[in-house]
């Protein structure tokens, strides 16, 4: 089979389903991680958001910004065994509205702005281009509400494919009472607990987001403590009914 994984940023499906992906490929199944917002800013003005995150994460600019992401997240697609698609749409910190002014100059948990309408048909339109019969689409849930997985997961929804999600990590770690609905509205797959090796491979992969780690778990120990409680438990997927 041939799994597909939306990852909105250049560490969200494999910090989510890690382990998954390397069981995945393990037997046999193509895996491919398409990465929607990893695009590079052509405006060399980024927004006061853009510029404080870029200082958090170590990087002096957005073209090194996405072209270090972008290393950092081949490394870990291989040590999982998976295959990475990267397209051109903007992260919400370095987009602008009609008027030339910040979309989210200062908070990426908000609802999506009027000016993202188009966006979210164009990434539509480009999942579909791509998009093959046979192919197992899985998408973020948007636990959290980050403004670009939301959008994500409506276009995906808007393919009319069938899907599969994804709980989004960290952010169900913050909150594990935000699944109570989702039980009640959703069907789920058989838990899944992740064999030792494939948590390895899960935590390695995760650590290859060298830049990510502080603001996501603090320090790497604490993420490779978060993901082995998280994965051990067992790790599902869902779908609409």
């Amino acid at each position: 089979m041939n799994w597909i994984y939306l990852s909105p940023h250049l560490d969200d499906a494999i910090l989510s389903s890690g382990g998954q992906i390397y069981e995945q490929v393990r037997a046999g199944n193509t895996v491919e991680i398409w990465t929607l917002f990893c695009g590079f800013p052509q405006d060399e003005n980024i927004s006061p958001l853009a510029q404080s995150l870029h200082f958090e994460w170590g990087f002096h600019s957005a073209e090194e910004t996405v072209r270090s992401r972008r290393e950092e997240d081949r490394r870990a697609a291989e040590i999982l065994g998976a295959r990475t698609v990267y397209f051109d749409f903007l992260d919400c910190i370095y987009r602008r509205g009609r008027d030339g002014e910040w979309l989210y100059s200062s908070n990426t948990f908000v609802p999506p702005h009027a000016d993202d309408a188009d966006l979210l048909v164009w990434i539509k339109n480009a999942l579909l281009k791509r998009l093959v019969d046979g192919d197992i689409l899985v998408c973020p849930l948007a636990i959290g509400g980050h403004i670009d997985h939301v959008i994500v997961r409506r276009a995906a929804e808007e393919t009319g494919v069938r899907l599969w999600f994804y709980a989004d990590i960290p952010y169900l770690l913050d909150n594990p009472s935000v699944l109570d609905p989702i039980r009640k509205t959703m069907q789920q797959s058989e838990k899944q607990k992740i064999p030792r090796k494939a948590l390895s491979a899960w935590q390695d992969a995760a650590a290859a987001y060298s830049s990510q780690i502080s603001l996501e778990f603090e320090s790497h120990k604490k993420m490779r403590k978060a993901i082995a409680r998280y994965g051990r438990k067992g790790v599902r997927l869902w779908k609409l009914p």
